[in-house]
């Protein structure tokens, strides 16, 4: 194909255009607001120079402009530095990326839960923990508090600590990472759950009637341990039986839930 009768132009290079201005649109929102979109449009005019320079064969500036390429490199990085740690911070947090970095043994994700659990339910610390699945739950997760740390039991507990400033509302996390922390959770109008369930089991249930996620909570009360899926909630679990149900689940594999709300005799 010809551009205007002069220029070819295959489909690859349409592709390639599409492509670089996609990639420019998303550097531009990420910069937004910050000193580096001035340097960034500094930096495009110098390079549009740049070409007018070389399609018009203007010899002592392309010499100079020579040698000031392997410059360039070097320059972007130190001014652009905020910048590009940012992107490569995105682009890590990107949900197809990290499942597949992710390796498909969950065996570390569960023992730090099940550490953390076991300790709450001893201390009878009151917790809200989900699972994200293949739901989003992005809109759960801007309610709280951004954490992005590693998945780690002393952190866990730590953060459901009554003294905490973190430890109302549920945390959500998303394959070995804790996405954000007192995170507000719609709340189950079932007439059908029990007056032992609280304003935490409550919540437990009503995201999981939205949503596929998975959830456990420990109770304020009594330290019992309960798990809630596909809007029905299982209470008074061992760490065995929460290690199975828990695996099934990062695994997505259902769990039959053998009953709306019931506590497990």
């Amino acid at each position: 194909m010809n551009l205007f009768g002069v220029v070819p132009v295959r489909a690859i290079d349409l592709f390639e255009i599409v492509l670089v201005a996609v990639v420019f649109y998303r550097l531009y929102m990420t910069m937004r607001g910050t000193l580096a979109v001035s340097l960034f449009a500094g930096l495009i005019g110098l390079l549009l120079v740049q070409f007018v320079v070389e399609v018009t064969d203007m010899k002592i500036l392309q010499s100079m402009f020579a040698a000031l390429s392997d410059i360039y490199v070097i320059a972007a990085i130190i001014v652009f530095q905020p910048e590009i740690r940012r992107v490569l911070i995105l682009l890590g947090q990107t949900p197809w990326l990290r499942r597949l970095l992710t390796s498909g043994d969950q065996s570390e994700i569960i023992t730090e839960t099940l550490t953390a659990v076991g300790t709450m339910s001893r201390r009878k610390s009151g917790a809200l923990v989900v699972f994200k699945r293949r739901n989003g739950l992005r809109s759960y997760v801007e309610t709280g508090e951004s954490l992005q740390a590693v998945l780690r039991s002393n952190l866990l507990i730590s953060i459901f600590h009554e003294k905490s400033p973190l430890h109302d509302g549920a945390v959500i996390i998303y394959g070995n990472r804790i996405e954000a922390s007192r995170c507000i959770l719609p709340v189950s109008r079932s007439k059908r759950l029990g007056a032992q369930f609280g304003t935490r089991h409550r919540a437990a249930v009503g995201l999981t009637e939205e949503t596929d996620a998975f959830v456990v909570v420990v109770s304020e009360e009594t330290g019992r341990i309960s798990v809630a899926e596909q809007g029905v909630i299982i209470s008074g679990l061992t760490l065995d039986e929460l290690r199975h149900r828990l695996s099934d689940a990062l695994s997505d594999h259902a769990v039959p839930a053998g009953g709306f709300t019931q506590p497990k005799k």
